[in-house]
């Protein structure tokens, strides 16, 4: 256990000296300031032309300046836009270490190879959480400026709840990208393996077969779909059981590959 500690302590001061926490936070506000100037340029209309291409855009899009819209969009934004930035990290927390050269020192350390993997995740997981928080609580500060209509407690809440199990199926995505990673030792395979991924689940979709493929789950959970899109309980199996396969890879890797 104090092995663990040690080794989360460790990952915590490496995204604390680095500008990746910095990077990502940004993301979140430049993501936030566009869907709420989005739906601030459909709230009104008349000043679409001085917004150039991106009014343009707006009101092409004919989008209801409400809450429901705006969770909508969050949703859509998170269960997307969110599969390339959590392998971000992912790729960042496992690849960094091959590409500056530390994985050596870092496996010399008196801790267990397990508890290495377990503290990164363990990393991972709070960084997206606090980003899935940090956007939405900006959303709402966003679209309470705004003054969007239909606020009421139902829909605050059930916009809230549904993006944060959005995000949370989202970042469970992130085991195998740990696994790609640490297979290919460095960055760009796991970024180019969420993107392949992005790809074929869009034509997934279009076969009909998206609820049985694990990186479209989020999406239709969100809603970005449609309504009538339904998720079975064999959906979620598939998701955690591409999770827990993720994290057992990447356990295995670390403690059998030759790393040398």
């Amino acid at each position: 256990m104090k092995g663990l500690t040690a080794a989360c302590w460790a990952e915590t001061l490496k995204i604390r000296r680095s500008k990746m926490l910095l990077i990502t936070i940004l993301a979140c506000l430049f993501m936030t300031m566009m869907m709420g100037l989005m739906m601030f340029i459909s709230k009104n209309p008349d000043l679409a032309r001085k917004f150039g291409l991106l009014g343009t855009k707006a009101s092409l899009l004919d989008i209801n300046a409400d809450w429901i819209t705006y969770f909508g969009l969050f949703n859509m934004v998170i269960a997307m836009a969110g599969l390339i930035g959590f392998a971000f990290i992912t790729s960042w927390v496992f690849g960094r270490e091959y590409s500056d050269r530390t994985i050596t020192d870092l496996l010399a350390l008196p801790v267990s190879r397990i508890s290495i993997v377990l503290s990164k995740f363990i990393v991972i997981v709070i960084w997206c959480v606090l980003l899935s928080l940090l956007s939405i609580i900006l959303g709402l500060l966003s679209g309470g400026m705004i003054n969007l209509a239909g606020w009421s407690n139902e829909t605050i809440f059930q916009g809230i709840y549904t993006f944060m199990i959005t995000a949370l199926l989202t970042i469970l995505l992130c085991t195998p990208v740990a696994f790609v990673a640490s297979y290919s030792r460095g960055y760009l395979a796991p970024i180019s393996f969420v993107i392949f991924t992005v790809l074929i689940a869009q034509f997934i979709s279009i076969l009909g077969f998206a609820p049985y493929f694990p990186w479209a789950i989020p999406a239709l959970y969100s809603g970005a779909a449609g309504e009538s899109v339904q998720l079975g309980a064999i959906s979620y199996i598939i998701l955690f059981l591409t999770s827990i396969s993720g994290l057992i890879g990447t356990i295995a890797w670390w403690n059998l590959a030759d790393h040398t």
